[in-house]
Formats: C-alpha cells, sequence, structure tokens
C-alpha cells in the first residue's frame, strides 16, 4: 500500500504557514508500516489541485488531502476531488444537521457559508470522526482497472489528527493487511557538526545497510543540535524495541558523551532532570542571553522543583551590586565566574549557570562581537570557557543558552558517577 500525501493551501507555499500536517502523517503512516514516498504542497486553485491529485494517483494507491475544507470561497478541495472523480458535489443532509447541531450546542446559528462543508462529491462519504464544523471525506473508485483511495481531513492539526488516528489509518491498515511495526528513536546531540558525526558513524551505518533491520539517518536542528534518528522495522513491538535498544546502545559507544536526550527531550528538561535526581536546586546569572536561560527552564513542566530563580544582570553594575562581582571588565572569565558564584550564594541554589559576552553588531569594550564567557557552579566549584560565534546577535544568545546549559550537563553526569 503506497500512500501520498497533499497539503492544500496558498499559505503553506507563501511560508506563512508551516506544513508540519504532512509531517505528522507521515510518521503516523510510517508507524504502521504503510509506505509514503511523496509530500506534495499545493495552492488554493482548481486546476493546480487537480493535477497534483491525479499525478499522486498515478503513482499511490492511496491520497490524504489536508487543508481546504473550510467554509469560505477559497476552500475548495471537495470541488477538485470530485472533478478527479468526474462526478459532481451533492448535499448530504445528514451532514447538515450534524453541523448545525454542532453550532447550536454552542449557543450559536449556523451561517449559510457552513452549508458548503456538508458538500460531498456523489460516491464518497464523510468520515465518521468529526471533531469540528468541517467534515472529513473518503471517496473508493476505479481508475485504469485498479481501486484508489482518497481521503480528505482539515487542515486545523487537531482535527486531522483525530480523524487519521480514529479512521483513516486503521482503514489504511485494514486495506493493505499492514502486519509491520516500524518505530524510530532519535538520539539528540550537541557539540558536534553533521560532516563529522557522519564520519564517526560511517562504518555503522554501512553495517546496517547490509544487514537492513536498523537505519541512521541525520537531522540538523540548528539551535538544538544535531539529531541521530534509528529506525527499525518488525513484526511486532518487541522485536522493534530490542533493535532501537541494541543500536542505540552501539551509537552511544561510538559517538559518547554528545547525546544528551532522546526525542522530545531537550537540553534543559535533561539538566532540570540530573539536578532532580541529585537533589540540587539550580539559579542562573544571565547578561548576553538576557533571561533566555531561565525562559528555557521555567517552560519545562514541574521546574519549580529544581530552579530556583535567575538574575538578569546586564548592566556591569548590577553584576556588582547584586551578585556581589568585583570592578573590572564586564565580558571577562573574573566576571563570569563571580557571576556564577554570586547566583549559587545570592539564590541560595546548590549550582548555577553564568553567561557574559557580546552579543553584537558592535565590539564592547574593544572585546570583539561574538565573544562570549560562561560558567557553571558546582559544589562551589567554578569551572569557565570562553565562546567566540560567527552568528548573528539572535544566534549567539540562543548557542550561548544551550552550550552552557550543556556545560553543566556534563558537570552534574560526571558528578553522579
Amino acid at each position: 500500500m503506497r500512500c501520498e500525501v497533499v497539503a492544500v493551501g496558498s499559505e503553506l507555499l507563501l511560508g506563512q504557514i508551516n506544513d508540519t500536517n504532512s509531517s505528522w502523517i507521515g510518521q503516523e503512516l510510517a508507524a504502521v508500516g504503510i509506505d509514503s514516498h511523496y509530500q506534495t504542497k499545493v495552492g488554493d486553485n482548481l486546476d493546480r489541485m487537480v493535477e497534483v491529485i491525479e499525478i499522486a494517483l498515478e503513482r499511490s494507491d492511496a491520497v490524504i488531502c489536508t487543508g481546504g475544507l473550510g467554509p469560505t470561497q477559497d476552500d475548495i478541495t471537495r470541488e477538485a476531488i470530485a472533478k478527479v472523480m468526474g462526478v459532481e458535489l451533492v448535499t448530504d443532509e445528514a451532514l447538515v444537521e450534524k453541523i448545525r447541531h454542532m453550532f447550536g450546542s454552542r449557543g450559536r446559528d449556523m451561517p449559510e457559508s457552513n452549508l458548503l462543508q456538508a458538500r460531498v462529491p456523489a460516491g464518497a462519504s464523510a468520515i465518521p470522526v468529526q471533531p469540528g464544523t468541517a467534515p472529513g471525506l473518503a471517496a473508493e473508485f476505479e481508475r485504469n482497472g485498479e481501486t484508489k483511495l482518497i481521503y480528505a481531513v482539515p487542515g486545523v492539526p487537531w482535527e486531522m489528527q483525530e480523524m487519521m488516528t480514529g479512521f483513516i489509518v486503521p482503514d489504511l491498515m485494514a486495506r493493505s493487511g499492514a502486519s509491520a511495526v516500524i518505530r524510530s528513536r532519535v538520539l539528540r546531540t550537541w557539540g558536534t557538526q553533521e560532516a563529522a558525526l557522519g564520519e564517526q558513524l560511517a562504518e555503522e551505518i554501512e553495517r546496517l545497510d547490509a544487514e537492513g533491520s536498523v537505519t541512521i539517518a541525520f537531522l540538523a536542528s540548528g539551535m538544538e543540535g544535531l539529531k541521530v534518528r534509528l529506525t527499525a522495522k518488525g513484526t511486532d513491538e518487541a522485536e522493534v524495541e530490542a533493535l532501537l535498544d541494541a543500536e542505540d546502545a552501539r551509537v552511544r559507544e561510538i559517538i559518547g558523551p554528545i547525546v544528551f536526550g532522546v526525542d522530545d527531550e531537550n537540553m534543559e528538561a535533561v539538566v532540570l532532570r540530573l539536578c532532580k535526581e541529585q537533589g540540587l536546586t539550580l539559579a542562573t546569572a544571565e547578561s548576553i542571553t538576557g533571561g533566555l536561560i531561565a525562559q528555557r527552564l521555567t517552560a519545562v513542566p514541574g521546574s519549580s522543583a529544581a530552579f530556583r530563580g535567575g538574575v538578569i544582570s546586564y548592566a556591569t553594575d548590577v553584576k556588582t551590586a547584586v551578585l556581589g562581582a568585583p570592578e573590572g571588565p564586564s565580558v571577562s572569565e573574573e566576571m563570569v565566574e563571580a557571576m556564577a558564584l554570586g547566583a549559587c550564594a545570592t539564590l541560595g541554589a546548590d549550582v548555577a549557570v553564568a553567561t557574559t559576552g557580546v552579543a553584537g553588531p558592535d565590539a564592547w569594550e574593544g572585546i570583539p562581537p561574538g565573544t562570549v564567557w560562561v560558567a557553571t557552579c558546582v559544589d562551589g566549584e567554578v569551572e569557565s570557557h570562553m565562546l567566540r560565534f560567527r552568528t548573528d546577535r539572535d544566534r549567539s544568545r540562543q548557542y550561548t543558552t544551550i552550550t552552557v546549559l550543556n556545560f553543566l550537563r556534563k558537570r552534574l553526569v560526571a558528578r553522579a558517577d
């Protein structure tokens, strides 16, 4: 069973909205062993939509269209599917009543434009799962002696996801007889480049290519580092998990401590987890990062169990008055180490991170932009590092944030050993 995804909406082509729906759908199809070799974006133009769906049907057994099912004039996915099938649109009275009831249950009158959403291609049917006012569509028809399937779901992610998991994926699995289980695990790394990582894992990738049970792919994720995706295919969940566990261990043995998390576990979540496991509290002293570290830490649920607070000591006199730092250059090893110690003392924390530097675009105190000092304080012992970034102001601040958290992570890991 080959299934293609077509994302509809001119806003996707203009870059006004990121197409996260296609990625999510691709993951769901892969998880149940359904091949998806192509994903396409197309604007709100009837002729081009018909062309794209026709091409998809030539090379795939099923097509999932996402978007274009709203009540406005540019929502024409229904018309495109009807034209591909060679049928007319007809009004489904049961859908009319269902949509009308949804509005009534919310104490609202249904705008007449919403009647457009009750129009379906003749021979097609509404997807029974309907979390919002936009019905999904499912159509089965013959094309050149082959059975073809078209599904249409709303562009609203949560509505699309409920229709996918509640109807489309089970329907495709039943039709295809898919029994293979495909799962992925993402190892998140920080501190190396993609080329270097590829060289380190080259022999392992060759070995896996020969065996065919697990694959390795690299996903560059900017501020979030490099991701190493392991994908395994097997007959059941237990077999796949065993394959992933074994390959996970081999990759970690090869690339070492640059792996900091798994799947959705980001750097700040790892640092907070390590602090909690060791019964430590954490504080921050930030100059160049201006509160970015504290912001990332407090975005993690349960962060209050370890995070005490932070001082945004942007001005030099704040560094001295609040953190007890000595007079002197504000971007220096002495200053950042004093800031880290001061954060622990001022906020009553066991460990701390501190940052100071020149974000740019201009030099400061004769120091070129992109020059950064970071420090970590653990058990009263301070370690500092000078960094140099040749990026813009925002990237320098973001890279500083994750880099200093990574320095703290490595010290906490070493402390636990």
